[in-house]
C-alpha cells in the first residue's frame, strides 16, 4: 500500500493506492479526522465508507478492507480521482 499526504484545515487526508481484485489498482481517498474519545475516524469520499481506528495505521487498514468489501458489491467506474477542498461557515 502507498501513501500520499496532506494536511487540510484540522483533517489528515490520505490517498491510498491499494491492489484491488481484478488486478488493477485504484487510487481511493481517505480523510482522517480525530474522534474525540481518541483516535481517528476513516472516511472514504469515493465509496462511503466510514470506520475508525486506534492509530493512523490502524484506522487506513480498517478503512481498506471497508472499501474492498463495498467494492467487492458495488464496483466502481473509472471516473477519476476526487477533488477535495475546504469552505468557510459563519459560526453562531
Amino acid at each position: 500500500m502507498r501513501l500520499t499526504t496532506a494536511r487540510l484545515g484540522g483533517m489528515l487526508v490520505i490517498g491510498v493506492k491499494s491492489q484491488h481484485f481484478f488486478g488493477c489498482i485504484m487510487t481511493l481517498t481517505a480523510v482522517l479526522t480525530p474522534a474525540p474519545e481518541g483516535g481517528f475516524v476513516a472516511f472514504n469520499p469515493e465509496t462511503g465508507t466510514t470506520t475508525q481506528g486506534e492509530t493512523i495505521p490502524e484506522a487506513l487498514s480498517n478503512l481498506k478492507e471497508a472499501a474492498e468489501l463495498y467494492l467487492e458489491e458495488f464496483p466502481l467506474d473509472a471516473a477519476g480521482p476526487s477533488l477535495l477542498t475546504t469552505f468557510e461557515v459563519t459560526g453562531a
